[in-house]
């Protein structure tokens, strides 16, 4: 499937964009985001218990705080090299599809992204970086506040939100009738600029990029800051706050999550030979040090 990218996009066939050709990968597609709960599954079992601490402890409260204590921008320098080899030694604890460093996924998904779009370098770049947000588990934060699927606080949760049925029973924001209704602290139609999202690795790199003047285009930066939002633009949930302007930002994500979903393997590229095609994007994008 070709799609058509332009400065205004138009809107595409969300099915499309979500069951890829045969060739896109080596598995099959309705393998992928398989959250069945299995007690005798090691993998699975790590995948659940993460989301259970992240539904539970995931509240306006410790947004709020976590948003205090990152947004200074003041645990680390590095440029973003440094910072991409950092996730060599990080296994995504939420992940139910692949259980490499998160180094190789990076790589993965920038090299589809650049086979399908060669003319889009700051696409193939978006793809390297998107999880870079993850070093924050280098630094003190728990997984469970690091990956995984994000979601708004401080409203009633999506039911698409993965183990929905029973994961949330010990969030304190259930029992507050300022964030328990459909709406809870947000106007209707506030727009995804004006939700308060469950703090992880898409949020805080988007700051980051943002803090440190990147120079991106404004698409790139919605997909790395809505990438993991699947209530939303997988699920159908939340559309009662976001605008008609956040649906042209759905097309962007979801044509970028081809790349980032369905591009997990044991395929593993040759990262000493790509660096210095991705090197010279940093450098045109994202250069020097930056602080996090």
């Amino acid at each position: 499937m070709r799609i058509i990218v332009e400065e205004h996009p138009t809107i595409l066939d969300v099915s499309e964009l979500l069951r890829p050709e045969k060739s896109f990968t080596d598995k099959e597609v309705g393998k992928f985001r398989d959250y069945t709960v299995d007690d005798t599954d090691p993998l699975k079992e790590r995948v659940r218990r993460t989301y259970k601490l992240m539904h539970t402890n995931q509240t306006v409260e410790f947004v709020q705080g976590r948003h205090q204590d990152w947004l200074k921008f003041d645990h680390f320098k590095a440029n973003i090299r440094e910072a991409l080899e950092k996730l060599n030694d990080l296994v995504d604890e939420s992940d139910p599809d692949l259980d490499l460093p998160n180094i190789v996924h990076a790589f993965q998904t920038a090299e589809r992204a650049r086979e399908e779009h060669p003319e889009l370098d700051w696409l193939h770049l978006t793809g390297l970086i998107h999880d870079l947000g993850k070093v924050m588990a280098f630094y003190g934060e728990p997984q469970w506040a690091v990956v995984g699927d994000t979601f708004p606080v401080g409203c009633q949760w999506g039911e698409s939100i993965v183990y929905r049925a029973d994961s949330f029973d010990e969030n304190v924001d259930g029992a507050n009738p300022k964030y328990n209704t459909k709406n809870g602290m947000y106007k209707p139609k506030c727009g995804l600029a004006g939700l308060t999202m469950s703090w992880g690795h898409d949020e805080f790199l988007y700051r980051v990029l943002v803090h440190n003047k990147s120079t991106l285009p404004e698409q790139a930066l919605q997909m790395i800051r809505y990438h993991s939002f699947y209530p939303w633009h997988s699920g159908g949930d939340y559309s009662h706050l976001t605008t008609e302007k956040d649906e042209v930002t759905k097309q962007w994500v979801l044509m970028f999550n081809r790349y980032d979903l369905y591009t997990k393997c044991t395929k593993i590229p040759d990262l000493e030979a790509l660096w210095p095609y991705y090197q010279s994007l940093i450098d045109k994008y994202i250069p020097g040090e930056l602080e996090w």
